[in-house]
């Protein structure tokens, strides 16, 4: 198996059932179930903060032996919520977003894209909602950075043998429906404006550990570094997969690109921040990081 989050710990427990010998498989927890992958940031981004996005995936050398070569694409989600699908074409389409999973979302699609490789292409993927121990995302694809292709909607699900499909058809109508407008910031990695019906936000998933990242966000708000600019808010942080999401509410008439240069400079506050975030906390800031703490919403 891939390596572990030093934060993570594991339930898992087995036990044969009374009926049939059957085997009870238990949840498994992962607080950091990317934490072994080069783009962490990035994979928690596509799973949590964008609707419609895909990926290029570069299988592990000992599945493309066992099942040949196959075009794998990472996709935030399918038809459905469906965990995966196969393309007449031989290609394969992965979905971090999905309705059943366990509590190790790297288990989850590295089972996800193993039943599809034993599928037969064109046909309906199945996957266990707990899977087990078991292979993980490291250990059945390539590791590098997550190049992410961001989408106006989900018309990448189609293809000549789902265009047909009535049932795909009303979900990518209904999905296209809910699709809200998404840039991606170049001020740092996994920084993403959105546009919602009232609002917009930029929302960054920070890769730093978890206490170090909110004494840096503390001494921010204590010295009032934490705002973007006039008519902004602080909103508060979520919490995804381990990492912490601070994110900010702007203006909403204000285009994405005009946000570069305001969220480039609070990125060097931070990073200023954090070089200094070993340093004891003086007794505002300490009042800063409760605030900041009882502010936490963890997506789950």
């Amino acid at each position: 198996m891939g390596r572990q989050s030093r934060n993570s710990r594991r339930r898992i427990d087995s036990a044969a059932g009374s009926a049939g010998g059957r085997t009870k498989v238990r949840d498994v927890f992962v607080a950091r179930p990317f934490a072994d992958l080069t783009d962490e940031v990035q994979w928690v981004a596509a799973r949590e903060l964008i609707p419609a996005a895909t990926a290029p995936l570069t299988l592990a050398p000992s599945l493309v032996q066992q099942y040949g070569e196959h075009p794998v694409t990472l996709c935030t989600v399918l038809p459905m919520a469906w965990p995966a699908m196969t393309r007449p074409d031989g290609g394969i389409l992965v979905a971090l977003q999905r309705h059943a999973q366990s509590g190790d979302a790297s288990r989850d699609l590295a089972v996800a894209l193993l039943h599809a490789l034993q599928t037969p292409a064109g046909q309906p993927v199945t996957v266990p909602p707990l899977p087990g121990p078991g292979p993980r995302l490291s250990d059945v694809l390539v590791d590098g950075a997550l190049e992410l292709t961001l989408h106006d909607g989900f018309d990448f699900w189609l293809d000549p043998g789902s265009g047909d499909d009535p049932a795909v058809r009303a979900s990518l109508e209904r999905a296209n429906a809910n699709v809200f407008p998404t840039v991606r910031l170049a001020a740092a990695p996994a920084v993403y404006w959105c546009q919602v019906p009232e609002r917009a936000h930029v929302r960054w998933v920070l890769g730093d550990d978890e206490d170090r990242a909110l004494d840096a966000l503390a001494r921010l708000s204590a010295g009032g570094g934490l705002l973007l600019g006039a008519d902004t808010r602080f909103a508060g942080i979520l919490r995804a997969h381990g990492l912490l999401v601070p994110v900010w509410d702007v203006p909403r008439a204000t285009p994405a690109q005009e946000w570069e240069e305001p969220f480039a400079a609070c990125v060097k506050r931070y990073a200023d921040a954090l070089a200094g975030a070993d340093a004891p906390l003086d007794p505002a800031e300490r009042r800063a990081r409760q605030g900041l703490v009882g502010r936490q919403l963890t997506l789950r």
